[in-house]
């Protein structure tokens, strides 16, 4: 029986799912709510070089089972490897049938490095994950939607068009490209019923930003930092019919960030 939530009977792939504290998680359970299925992405590995930690992956997909009427699935995957992106496509296929939605949140950002000591190693590695991984996951994506209304792709940059990022230059190079690339790709994908968009969440507290010194705060009007949920609510709204009119952009939901 049809329901009043908005994403009832559709069906979304998530990257990058595996701390409660993350972008991700926070993303994922607003489409829950909202009545999708799930395909949620980790590599746990990474995850626990890069941040020190990560969650129990089925105490955090019953979580989102929970929190929705919708189905949930987690899928492992090294999005650094060529073939990962067409596979994890296809494995969350064959779970949900058909995906609607594509939330590219994956990342490689381990590296600080700047124009003066970057090594041909740390530029491939951003690539292949942060930039390669979403191009080729949007190319499966599209390759199995099958036109119906609802398609809808979400990449995520982190605002390089505003402002300097040279302690991290690879990062930056890789997340720029997905900005610059958004009108070309959003102008195709369109033509297919897929709508496109690009979110810079700004700075967002995952962890890192605890102990944030009172002068980084004093950056923000609110006072604090971005929260997971701050990006997630407007992807969520992105992704459901009222986001329809909104195509091939680059969105700063930033809460007034002061660089």
């Amino acid at each position: 029986m049809p329901t009043d939530l908005p994403l009832d009977r559709r069906a979304a792939l998530v990257t990058g799912v595996s701390r409660r504290r993350g972008i991700g998680f926070a993303v994922a359970r607003r489409l829950a709510e909202m009545g999708a299925s799930l395909a949620v992405h980790h590599h746990l590995a990474h995850d626990l070089a890069e941040y020190g930690s990560t969650d129990d992956i089925e105490t955090l997909v019953e979580d989102l089972r929970e929190a929705g009427p919708g189905r949930v699935i987690a899928l492992a995957g090294d999005l650094a490897e060529p073939s990962a992106s067409e596979d994890l496509v296809a494995e969350a296929h064959d779970f949900l049938e058909h995906l609607d939605i594509l939330i590219c949140n994956h990342a490689h950002g381990g590296d600080a490095v700047s124009i003066r000591d970057a090594s041909a190693e740390a530029y491939d590695r951003h690539w292949a994950v942060n930039t390669r991984a979403t191009l080729l996951l949007t190319q499966a994506f599209a390759a199995q939607h099958d036109g119906r209304l609802g398609g809808r792709a979400i990449w995520m940059t982190s605002g390089q068009q505003l402002g300097p990022m040279s302690d991290n230059l690879a990062y930056a190079v890789s997340k720029a490209a997905l900005a610059g690339a958004t009108t070309s790709a959003a102008a195709d994908l369109a033509t297919s019923g897929i709508l496109l968009n690009t979110v810079n969440p700004g700075p967002v507290n995952t962890g890192y930003l605890d102990d944030a010194p009172e002068e980084l705060l004093e950056h923000f009007p609110a006072g604090r930092p971005g929260e997971p949920d701050d990006p997630a609510r407007l992807i969520a709204w992105l992704v459901s019919d009222a986001g329809a009119w909104v195509v091939g952009q680059v969105l700063n939901t930033e809460g007034g960030f002061q660089r």
